[in-house]
């Protein structure tokens, strides 16, 4: 198989591999939290703000400047022949790395809300989850269902 081909599928495979993420969603239980007990309680909503939630903790893994880099570097090489087809994939290279790293960083992104609520025992408390297209307004009855440190908002 030729060189420049299997470059290309394992930067494309890497690059897929970074797209999974962990959510953070009311709705969404990882397998370690489900057919557990979760504690409830009752809170009436006090505000709801629009936030973004980063899946990577704004740590990018790296993987999205691999394979972008290794794309970029084998589509510049094409470019040219002799000396100028190595500077075109070094240039290729890191413009792809850039343009990885970035795609990357903009996949890790969800749209979330923070939710403002006053427990009926008087406290507030502020929960942050990802946005799933459920409607939480101001004054709203909702549940707050609490298990091993994870907090969820639900109606």
């Amino acid at each position: 198989m030729n060189r420049p081909i299997v470059a290309v599928l394992i930067a494309g495979s890497l690059a897929v591999t970074g797209c999974a993420y962990n959510s953070s969603s009311a709705n969404v239980y990882t397998a370690s939290q489900a057919q557990r007990e979760a504690t409830v309680r009752m809170a009436t909503v006090e505000s709801v703000r629009v936030v973004r939630i980063s899946s990577n903790d704004g740590q990018p893994s790296g993987l999205g400047a691999i394979g972008g880099g290794a794309l970029g570097a084998v589509a510049g090489s094409a470019i040219g022949g002799g000396r100028g087809s190595i500077v075109t994939g070094i240039i290729g290279g890191i413009a792809g790395a850039v343009a990885g790293n970035t795609a990357e960083n903009s996949l890790a992104m969800h749209d979330g809300l923070e939710i403002t609520v006053r427990l009926d025992t008087g406290d507030l408390r502020a929960i942050t989850q990802t946005a799933t297209g459920e409607v939480f307004n101001a004054g709203d009855r909702v549940r707050l269902l609490s298990s091993g440190g994870v907090t969820r908002v639900t109606h």
